[in-house]
């Protein structure tokens, strides 16, 4: 299985179970509150904060988190101020890592992403080292016993989709980032639930890995996806299934 394939269905697994007590939450309130501080508190005009929403309710975050984490960002409320900052490495087998975060204090969290890296044989590199080898998409799940696919495949190109496969338990739905927010809006219109959406970074290319450094890569992603200072991981690994 490719990265960003493999790591999604583990991801979202791990959401399910983070969003019962009410971890996974802290991520997408950074998120709306830094997309609200920058782009304004009105998601019709603001496509960031407008996608951030898409994704926060695919994950069932209640509307009055959501509206709170928004006059945060305006400055309704008072509110921690986040800086954007990507690292960019490799991980066992020579796997390319791209590492999302918004923090308030950027000398911890490279520190702690430095050490998380070397702790499972992985190192950090230079700025621009593997981000090209990533395009950025918009990944819409939706269960199969939730749909028919010839119904689901449909309605997403309609509404803007360019591919559509399945994972597993799971179709993957796979569009531009620009009809991201058309897709999720078509499948709410179909009545058709969302495991997850999100605009994630789909590699180009993978590299293959197995046996110990393939156990070692998959516990890597999750111990920086358990750091509250990152947003998102994503990697080019190849994993058999």
């Amino acid at each position: 299985m490719s990265g960003h394939s493999k790591w999604s269905t583990i991801k979202r697994k791990k959401e399910k179970a983070d969003a019962e007590r009410g971890k996974v939450f802290t991520k997408f309130i950074r998120e709306i509150t830094t997309a609200a501080r920058l782009g304004g508190g009105d998601e019709s005009a603001n496509p960031r904060l407008r996608t951030a929403i898409l994704a926060a309710k695919a994950v069932n975050m209640p509307q009055a988190n959501i509206e709170r984490a928004i006059k945060k960002g305006t400055g309704e409320l008072p509110g921690v101020v986040y800086e954007e900052k990507t690292y960019e490495g490799y991980g066992p087998g020579g796997v390319a890592l791209l590492i999302d975060a918004l923090t308030d204090n950027t000398n911890r969290t490279t520190s702690e992403v430095r050490h998380l890296l070397t702790r499972y044989h992985g190192n950090m590199g230079e700025s621009g080292c593997v981000s090209w080898m990533f395009a950025k998409r918009g990944l819409i799940a939706v269960n199969r016993q939730d749909c028919d696919e010839d119904r689901l495949m449909e309605v997403a190109l309609e509404g803007g989709a360019d591919d559509m496969t399945t994972e597993d338990d799971v179709y993957e739905i796979v569009c531009s980032q620009e009809s991201f927010a058309d897709v999720k809006e078509a499948l709410d219109a179909n009545q058709i639930p969302t495991v997850s959406a999100e605009i994630t970074m789909i590699p180009k290319t993978t590299v293959k890995v197995e046996g110990k450094q393939a156990e070692q890569i998959l516990k890597l992603m999750e111990a920086l996806e358990d750091f509250d200072d990152v947003q998102q991981v994503y990697s080019n690994f190849d994993i058999e299934e």
